[in-house]
């Protein structure tokens, strides 16, 4: 497989170029600025300048590469973030979506047909009563702020180039993952980062928002190999859940790294940190997907928070 990447110097991306990269694939990664420092360890990847707002940049890069598969990272994907900036969300979230399948329609008259697949979220399901869940792709998007309407926007537009242009597109709707390496803005390695500053000799308050929300958990791995898998067998035009098809409650996933951190915490609700719309459950249905791929996941929850905790102490000792 020739594969692309659009905002590969993420997270996500780092495990997805990997993935790829084990199973043989050639990749082009792709972002908006200089090359990731921990690309050149890469074997068998190059790295492209992209702003994927750009139609004719798209174009350009995409008929260079001249891909099998492109897999859609490139995101604004902090929900907070969205709450502030919500029209730079859906430029890029949206527009850029819709720039992308522009360009890959241009590029279906000159031999290259990749297949697309669009990393969407469940954000877009909104509020869920807990009597509904798990939650399959059949039911309607109810999106609750910026972020997931922008992607319920890219959604929209991706089916939409389907139907209209042929451009072969496959939605992957993924539920909360966390793995090392993940932003400190997110939950799980925030929670993580200031147990080991506190098991460092830090003050041993920590301030929490909403711990009774439950969360459907996959470690990055996990995902980044069903979208490698979606890339190969999902069929244009479908959506899928990626997800692990548990929810575990936040206070939960605390108490586990408050055990690996072995310490004695004082656990404080901040205001601030609670969401106005927060959706108290997100449990995914994955049936889906493992029919379409044979898709497994591989790591336990434990072990996820265990590899994350230790990574969140290791970057404290090196810092």
């Amino acid at each position: 497989m020739r594969a692309l990447i659009t905002g590969a110097g993420g997270f996500v991306g780092r495990y997805l170029l990997e993935a790829l990269s084990a199973g043989g694939a050639e990749v082009v990664a792709t972002g908006d600025g200089s090359a990731p420092a921990w690309l050149a360890a890469s074997a068998g990847a190059a790295w492209a300048q992209l702003d994927v707002r750009d139609v004719g940049a798209v174009e350009r890069v995409v008929a260079q590469a001249a891909p099998d598969a492109i897999f859609h990272l490139a995101a604004q994907s902090f929900v907070p973030e969205s709450l502030a900036h919500p029209r730079e969300t859906f430029e890029v979230n949206a527009l850029g979506t819709l720039a992308l399948c522009q360009g890959l329609q241009r590029l279906r008259a000159r031999g290259l047909d990749p297949l697309l697949l669009i990393t969407s979220s469940a954000e877009v399901y909104g509020a869920v009563a807990p009597e509904a869940v798990p939650i399959d792709e059949r039911r309607p998007a109810n999106p609750r702020n910026p972020y997931a309407a922008s992607k319920v926007a890219q959604e929209a537009v991706a089916l939409a180039s389907w139907h209209a242009w042929g451009v072969r597109c496959v939605i992957a709707r993924a539920f909360n993952h966390i793995g090392p390496g993940q932003s400190p803005r997110f939950v799980v390695p925030a929670f993580a980062r200031r147990l080991a500053e506190i098991a460092a000799g830090g003050d041993r308050v920590l301030m929490v928002g909403n711990l009774e929300s439950r969360r459907d958990f996959t470690d990055v791995r996990d995902v980044v190999n069903a979208y490698v898998l979606l890339a190969r067998r999902g069929v244009p035009g479908e959506v899928y859940n990626v997800c692990s098809g548990y929810a575990y409650a936040i206070k939960d996933v605390l108490r586990e790294l408050i055990l690996l951190a072995r310490v004695g915490v004082e656990v404080r609700e901040d205001p601030a940190r609670l969401r106005p719309s927060d959706t108290p459950v997100l449990l995914g249905d994955n049936a889906k997907l493992r029919a379409a791929t044979a898709w497994e996941p591989a790591y336990r929850l434990e072990r996820t928070l265990e590899e994350v905790f230790a990574y969140e102490r290791a970057r404290l000792v090196s810092a």
